[in-house]
């Protein structure tokens, strides 16, 4: 990871600077900046391979740099919050956040959550690629999956949805593989923080509950069942 270039947009001067400290001492190539515009310009002039975006961040907002990044890029962008239960959290996450970590954060958590984002990312295939699969991912008998008018090309990561292509995040592309491998079953909230979040552990559902929201507007909000108390299910 020592080439991974990280965009850290943070307007308190301790936390900016402590965390600067503590990534570039694990690898990272840092750029920091105290504000919305500032974070702007640098994300446009240095194209880094993730942006991580405190919500509160004067000129402009967190969420808001998080949407001008999402409308020009699908480079990865973690969230920070000072609230666990903050709706700044979904906002983040709508707004096309892959992940979030709540203030106070521990470095070593923080470089954890950096690194598993960029796994799944592929990071070696570049920040703006659909990302690769994981290793232990099995591998679906055609390329092409075809459900309704929804076709997934499991090997040129593309999506099209009555022949017109679907434009899909990284995190949005991985999360409709998970589904298309198993179509009809139910897939637990659960399960799916751990194969596209890499989430060993328990984690926030809301993260996925927002991604199932943004997936269906792109893809049809009929295509993904919701099976209430238990999870997910793509419709075949």
């Amino acid at each position: 990871m020592a080439d991974t270039h990280v965009l850290f947009v943070e307007d308190d001067d301790v936390i900016r600077e402590a965390t600067q400290l503590a990534l570039e001492r694990d690898g990272f190539v840092v750029t920091a900046m105290p504000d919305g515009l500032a974070g702007l310009e640098a994300f446009r002039a240095d194209r880094p391979d993730i942006a991580l975006l405190d919500v509160m961040v004067p000129g402009l907002d967190g969420v808001s740099l998080c949407r001008r990044i999402r409308d020009e890029s699908t480079v990865p962008v973690i969230m920070l919050s000072a609230r666990a239960d903050s709706i700044d959290v979904v906002l983040g996450l709508e707004a096309g956040a892959d992940d979030y970590v709540t203030k106070p954060f521990d470095g070593a958590v923080l470089v954890a959550r950096i690194r598993a984002v960029l796994r799944r990312f592929g990071h070696a295939s570049g920040p703006d690629g659909a990302g690769a699969r994981t290793a232990d991912a099995p591998e679906p008998a055609e390329a092409i999956l075809r459900f309704g008018d929804l076709e997934v090309d499991t090997e040129g990561m593309e999506v099209r949805k009555g022949g017109v292509p679907v434009a899909l995040t990284p995190t949005e592309m991985r999360l409709l593989l998970e589904f298309s491998d198993a179509p009809g079953t139910v897939l637990s909230r659960d399960r799916l923080l751990e194969r596209v979040w890499d989430y060993g552990w328990g984690g926030d559902t809301r993260v996925v509950d927002v991604h199932v929201q943004r997936l269906r507007g792109k893809i049809g909000q009929d295509r993904i069942e919701t099976v209430r108390g238990f999870g997910y299910k793509l419709r075949g």
